[in-house]
């Protein structure tokens, strides 16, 4: 009963039947509600189903908890009323807002406020300029944030220490970023910044060593189960033009050398006569089955080969064309810090933001995977795995401009 309960929070999260409290109301959109119940039904009882296959061929026992079954659909029932219930509750309600204090100049504010535009992820931050201790404090703040420690006067020193002792956070800039953001943009880090944040640091030991073995085996187990799909998503994809099935791109790996990928075609086989280009919206080069394909990301299933090759990880930063990193590593500061770990098939800035389709994109996408780069461990890369299967269920792939943020019903914390 417990691990049923579990499966339906996941299974529930991956079909998309979450969703902030202060989205578009629940009763706009009660059929779709209803049918990613009845879909989050049908799976957990697979689950069940499974699992009491296994139980009957170790334990050859003839038991049949016949009281799961309609506890699960009491379990759906109620699940959806409860969120109808909840939405009315809220119905007014405003999104969540986050509130800091800025020890920092007018200038820096308006340049903070503008590189938070892309970090919202459906979390309000509002910021308000700190001056010194005689500043009247809103009660609801959740902390104070300091652009630099070294300018500090001392009425604003007075005023961070009381703020402390009220028990209220009060980070510099870096550890702003990493706490309200869960990125750390590139503008705002300095070399010091780096010395001290350490984002090489804990990619040794025993999980890195558990990473790679669990990357091994997934990578096997998923190329063995996947093989009908992506026989059928090649035999379509001939089909459709008598062309191609696969092609390969060269692109950077750790340490920046450079390694062939393989994926399944979903664009034209002249799509880059005129040379490297970044994908678009409405981009007229992807093929009619190419499209399915990127939105649901079963393009990229052959890079699972790579992995086991040992190029790739199944979580970390996406690996870039060299042709488009040389213009990247100019405009963007620290971009190679990313090649110091091994690229990844998903990653944290995959999860977080719109697929990447220019410089700036780039930069942001960056930010992201600098946050997973210094907090990596297994607990993170669990994480990152179930959104992107949730990602890949709601069909949020390598499109220009649609983010597991952005999809329908959902949450992003």
């Amino acid at each position: 009963m417990w691990f049923l309960a579990a499966s339906w929070q996941v299974i529930s999260y991956v079909c998309g039947r979450y969703a902030p409290l202060a989205q578009p109301k629940l009763r706009r959109h009660w059929p779709k509600q209803c049918l990613l119940t009845v879909l989050t039904l049908a799976l957990v009882l697979s689950v069940y189903v499974v699992l009491s296959w296994i139980d009957h061929s170790l334990q050859q026992t003839g038991r049949n908890p016949g009281f799961l079954l309609p506890s699960l659909l009491l379990t759906g029932v109620f699940s959806l009323l409860g969120q109808w219930i909840l939405q009315l509750a809220f119905l007014n309600s405003e999104p969540t807002k986050a509130r800091w204090l800025v020890v920092a100049t007018e200038d820096q504010l308006l340049r903070l406020q503008s590189l938070l535009l892309p970090n919202q992820r459906g979390r309000k931050l509002q910021l308000d300029l700190f001056s010194s201790s005689a500043d009247i404090v809103p009660k609801d703040i959740s902390g104070a944030m300091v652009w630099n420690t070294n300018e500090l006067d001392r009425q604003q020193q007075q005023g961070l220490s009381q703020l402390e002792q009220q028990g209220l956070a009060v980070l510099p800039l870096p550890l702003w970023c990493e706490v309200a953001l869960q990125s750390f943009p590139p503008e705002l880090l300095t070399t010091g910044d780096l010395l001290w944040l350490s984002f090489q640091g804990n990619h040794s030991g025993i999980q890195s060593r558990i990473k790679r073995l669990g990357d091994v085996a997934l990578a096997l187990f998923l190329l063995v189960i996947t093989l009908p799909l992506t026989l059928t998503a090649a035999l379509l994809i001939w089909l459709e033009d008598r062309h191609a099935v696969f092609y390969s791109q060269e692109r950077s790996g750790l340490g920046g050398e450079p390694f062939l990928i393989w994926k399944l075609r979903s664009m034209r086989v002249d799509a880059e006569e005129a040379g490297p280009q970044w994908v678009r919206q409405q981009d007229q080069r992807v093929t009619r089955i190419g499209s399915l394909l990127r939105r649901t990301r079963l393009d990229e299933l052959p890079q699972l080969w790579a992995v086991v090759r040992g190029d790739m990880s199944l979580i970390g930063p996406r690996p870039e064309r060299p042709h488009f990193e040389e213009e990247l590593e100019q405009q963007i500061p620290h971009y190679r810090l990313r090649h110091s770990i091994r690229p990844g098939l998903s990653g944290w800035a995959q999860v977080n933001y719109p697929y990447g389709a220019s410089v700036e994109d780039a930069a942001n996408k960056l930010s992201y995977d600098l946050y997973y780069m210094r907090n990596f461990s297994i607990w993170l890369d669990l994480l990152v795995m179930i959104k992107t299967v949730r990602l890949v269920f709601n069909a949020g792939g390598a499109v220009p401009g649609v983010s597991s943020a952005q999809l329908p019903g959902g949450v992003n914390q």
